[in-house]
Formats: structure tokens, sequence, C-alpha cells
């Protein structure tokens, strides 16, 4: 068992702290910018909630946080009552935050002169991966300290895999989203056809998935997406923010993601269309506003 602190509670933070608390059966202590959030949370749990990240991170072994962008991150560690103002020596913080490489490498640089070890660990699956505990996260680390916190991380994870040195987590993250984003406008244009062409989307996707076109997306969402409905999921705004990342690298790797920002300029209709927390597999209703 070790000490663990979890700052950030929202849809992703919030089960993958319970995980770390009964599967794991470590001593979690929380934090939320909203504390009713974090007392709710240890109520639930029977952990223990802390007014400041600060507070929360003190003796902890393990302090691992989930928030939403850079500006969030750098706030609940180096900003007022910040996490590494009270780590311990030789602590580490582990970030499942989806973030830039850049903030990554800033912060482990500055978490290094006060003798405390970073990671980058940022996580896929979505809100349903959280819930399940079966996340797949991807850490930027050096070798030791991935191999020590690994087993702890497994908590809430199916699979953990060590990218590289610090950074190289969040890059492995904005291989996938670039990844998914192809792949929900090819299966979102797959379906329009076949509804445009009266076939029979549940038949026609029993057949196809098991062939080359096959993808969790198609299993997962070509239900919901034949019914219009969006309402759940991980939100069209969240992926936005995902692909700004992704491009703002590519600008500076030389990189060509000539689909990924055309799927972003796709994704800003959606949210026109008021669908700013829809599912990612809403790129199907921009479709079907077209005439």
């Amino acid at each position: 068992m070790a000490k663990v602190a979890f700052i950030g509670l929202g849809v992703m933070g919030y089960p993958m702290a319970g995980f770390l608390k009964t599967k794991g059966g470590h001593d979690v202590t929380v934090y939320n910018r909203t504390a009713e959030k974090a007392q709710k949370w240890a109520k639930e749990y029977s952990g223990h909630y802390a007014l400041t990240p600060a507070e929360a991170a003190k003796d902890a072994d393990f302090v691992f946080a989930c928030v939403g962008n850079d500006d969030d991150l750098r706030s609940v560690t180096i900003g007022e009552n910040g996490a590494f103002s009270a780590m311990k020596a030789n602590a580490i913080f582990i970030d499942n935050t989806t973030a830039s490489a850049k903030v990554a490498r800033e912060l482990a640089q500055i978490a290094q002169d006060k003798n405390i070890r970073f990671m980058d660990a940022p996580v896929s699956g979505g809100q349903a991966g959280a819930e399940n505990g079966v996340l797949t996260v991807m850490v930027g680390a050096e070798t030791s300290d991935f191999n020590e916190a690994k087993p702890v991380i497994e908590a809430y994870a199916r699979s953990v895999g060590l990218m590289g040195p610090v950074g190289s987590g969040q890059l492995a993250k904005m291989v996938n989203q670039i990844c998914i984003a192809g792949i929900v406008q090819g299966l979102a244009e797959g379906i329009n056809f076949a509804q445009k062409a009266g076939l029979d989307v549940e038949a026609l996707v029993e057949v196809i998935s098991k062939g080359a076109a096959g993808s969790w997306q198609m299993e997962n969402r070509h239900k919901t997406m034949d019914k219009g409905e969006y309402d759940f999921g991980f939100a069209v705004d969240w992926m936005r923010k995902d692909l700004s990342i992704c491009l703002d690298e590519a600008n500076n790797n030389g990189a060509l993601l000539p689909m990924t920002a055309l799927v972003d300029q796709f994704y800003k209709e959606v949210q026109g269309l008021g669908g700013n927390r829809w599912d990612t597999s809403s790129l199907l209703a921009r479709l079907q506003q077209k005439k």
C-alpha cells in the first residue's frame, strides 16, 4: 500500500482515484477545485480529501493529476498552494492530463530542481474506460521511475507502456488522437452513405466489422450514430483541445497533418450545431446537415 494523492476529479479522475483506493488498496487523498466533489468522493470511497493540491500531496509517495489543460496543470503543480511546494523528496508526480509535451518537459525540469520525479502519463479509453478501470496509459519517464510507478498505475489501467523520456507520453497520445480523428470521420461518411443508399446499418456493420474496416469506433459507436444519439462520451470540445495540441506540435516538428486539420474544422462545424458536449462520433450530424 502506498500513500497516494489524486488531483482533479472530473469524469476521468473521479473513477481513476476510486480504483487506486478499491483495486490498488492505497491510502488515497483527493483534491478537486470544487470541494464538494472531493468530499463526495471521500465519503463514497472511505478516503480523504484536501482543500489544496499542496495539502493533498504532502507526504504522498505518488501524486496523480488529471486536469483540463496546460494552464490547469501549471496551476495545481507550481501555482499558489501547488503540489510541488509540498511533495516530499523523491516522490513521483504522475500527470494523466492530456497536455502538451512542452509543459511536461517544463514541469519535469522544475520537479528535478525540487528533487521530485515527474512522469507524463496521458490516458486513452474515455469515460467508459475510466469507469471500468481499463484505460490505456502512455508514459514518458525514466525507466526506473516507470518501473516503480507501473504497479500503482495498473489499478485503473489495462495497458501501461513506456514510450520514452518525459514528453513521449504526450506525443504518443497525440498519435492516438490523430488516428481516432481519421477513423471517426471515415465511419461517419460510411454510415451517412449507407443511410442514403437505404442499407440496414446494423446488418452492414455486422458484416464489415469482421473485416479490414473494423475498429473500436465501429463496434462501439455505430448504433448510436445510426440513431443520431450523441449525448455521452468524449466531448467535441475536448477533442478540439487535443487536436489543437497535435497541430501545434506538428508545426514544431514538421509533420504534415492535412486530414487532422480538416477534421478539426469539421468538429468546429459540429460545435456550431450546438454539439460542444456531444461525443466525437457526432461528425455524422454535420454530414446530415449537408444537402
